[in-house]
């Protein structure tokens, strides 16, 4: 499997009917009520285009905000304009500021399989679910107004692809190839959003696109696929834990970049010598960056080339900055799998380490092996977002189905082919001058690592000409960085200001 859809990220919806709900005037007013089963024999029934709005109000940033949420589904249309397919979707819209000139945020998430839970309810949206300070699952499980929602300044739509979320395929002839794959996702969805905007007159926006892992390479596609193919210019992309988008690394350099994040792990865990562990993390991986573009990435390339003792002093670096033995870096031939990391890392003590975020740890039946018997993280985050999505979107919402809301959902096979999206969004950056880049990505992510987002920036920017519309963030925490609050903080109020300064006061010129 390809790695760029190996580090996608879903999220799980779950019901919360919970203490600290947000206050809400539920109000119904369907334009067409949400299909449910009318008695015990009915059959099962999609409905591809119904929506219910209730009014609720939020505070944000010490202000009281009033806005509207539709929970729905709009079609997906064919070349003959057939309805193919229905996609859930959730909207948030500011009812107390005007709508003219407001900005649009379209949100996406990855898998490629995955709904839109994940920022959804732990990130931008009006609503957050309950947990821990670090982001760890608790119970009772709930959720409670976000006092850090965008949604002060921007509207916002949470989108779940087809079979994700509630979102489903419209009659068994419908080939999956019209779905799923890197670019026909780009393509039903470019015309899905078109949809959406005109139905909810959003022309006149300010647009956005933000997307997380898997959703990074969707959105990134998007943005060229909008000018080219619907004549919609964006001001801003958001890409939060990015895959590869496409760029080829090589295999040489797919190992070498992969240290950085090792370091960042190790020196979370502590398994390096005192005099990195005396340095703020920021300060030590510069250091670890160096030597890999510098050392590591040309020893790699030079394979049997490279002479012993060199390899050996190379081996004696990696073992430092990863905490890893030197012995087993040599046994690899100084190429460390990820699986092998997580598993190797805390070996010792008898855990592994989280593969999206390696701060959480697991427990196998054996301590031998060479991978995790499973994803650490990824089990809590189940725990903590399923029930919430669930309950909030019954009962806060007023969406009332039958229907098992995918957090993740079958897309496959899902064909990688012709994966331009990185290149994609290079050239629709230089077509647009009022579109810019916002990268943000967790040290302690393995699947979709803080260093390979640095080298996507790089190879989409050789000459440098659009590196003033660009920007790269670090957090201490993984593949979702906001769900530890201290990073959710940052990493909003980093969006806010964002959007903010990419809505130009002049033409759009070089």
């Amino acid at each position: 499997m390809n790695k760029f859809i190996f580090c996608c990220l879903v999220v799980m919806l779950g019901p919360v009917i919970s203490y600290g709900q947000p206050s809400k005037t539920a109000t119904p007013k369907a334009e067409k009520p949400a299909e449910e089963r009318k008695n015990a024999s009915a059959d099962l029934s999609f409905n591809p285009d119904a929506a219910v709005t209730t009014d609720h109000t939020v505070t944000i940033k010490g202000q009281k905000v009033a806005y509207k949420a539709i929970a729905g589904t709009l079609p997906v249309w064919d070349e003959d304009g057939k309805t193919i397919a229905g996609l859930f979707y959730t909207y948030y819209e500011r009812t107390d500021a005007g709508k003219a000139g407001r900005p649009l945020v379209i949100s996406f998430n990855g898998g490629p399989g995955s709904a839109s839970v994940w920022m959804h309810i732990g990130y931008t949206g009006p609503v957050l679910l309950n947990i821990d300070e670090e982001g760890y699952p608790v119970q009772p499980y709930g959720y409670k107004e976000n006092p850090y929602s965008i949604l002060d300044v921007a509207d916002i739509v949470y989108v779940d692809p087809v079979n994700t979320g509630y979102s489903r395929i419209v009659g068994k002839e419908v080939p999956k190839t019209k779905f799923f794959g890197v670019n026909a996702d780009i393509k039903y969805l470019g015309d899905w959003i078109n949809t959406f905007v005109t139905r909810y007159e959003r022309w006149g926006s300010p647009k956005y696109l933000i997307g997380e892992s898997y959703g990074t390479t969707r959105v990134s596609g998007l943005a060229l696929e909008l000018q080219q193919a619907h004549w919609m210019y964006l001001n801003g992309v958001i890409l939060v834990s990015p895959t590869t988008l496409g760029i080829e690394r090589g295999t040489a350099t797919d190992a070498a970049l992969r240290l950085p994040y090792f370091a960042a792990t190790a020196w979370y865990h502590k398994k390096l010598a005192a005099n990195f562990l005396q340095k703020d993390l920021e300060a030590f991986l510069p250091e670890v960056e160096d030597f890999t573009m510098n050392q590591l990435l040309p020893a790699l390339n030079k394979g049997s080339l490279l002479d012993e003792g060199t390899k050996k002093s190379i081996a004696e670096k990696m073992a430092a900055y990863s905490g890893l033995s030197q012995q087993v870096i040599l046994q690899n031939n100084l190429d460390i799998a990820p699986n092998l990391f997580w598993k190797e890392l805390l070996r010792n003590e008898g855990f592994t380490v989280g593969r999206l975020d390696s701060r959480y740890k697991g427990i196998d039946k054996r301590d031998g092996g060479e991978r995790p018997d499973f994803n650490a993280e990824l089990t809590a985050w189940l725990h903590a977002f399923t029930p919430p999505i669930n309950m909030y979107l019954r009962n806060d919402l007023n969406y009332k189905t039958d229907y098992p809301y995918n957090v993740f959902g079958p897309v496959y096979p899902w064909d990688n082919n012709n994966d331009r999206t990185g290149e994609n969004l290079r050239s629709a950056m230089s077509i647009n001058p009022y579109l810019h880049l916002l990268v943000q990505s967790g040290y302690y992510d393995g699947a979709c690592d803080y260093f390979n987002a640095k080298y996507n920036l790089w190879q989409m920017d050789p000459s440098g000409k659009l590196k003033d519309r660009i920007q790269w963030a670090g957090f201490r925490s993984g593949h979702m960085m906001y769900l530890r609050k201290d990073d959710l903080k940052t990493s909003t109020e980093q969006i806010r200001t964002f959007i903010k300064a990419s809505i130009p006061s002049r033409a759009a010129k070089y």
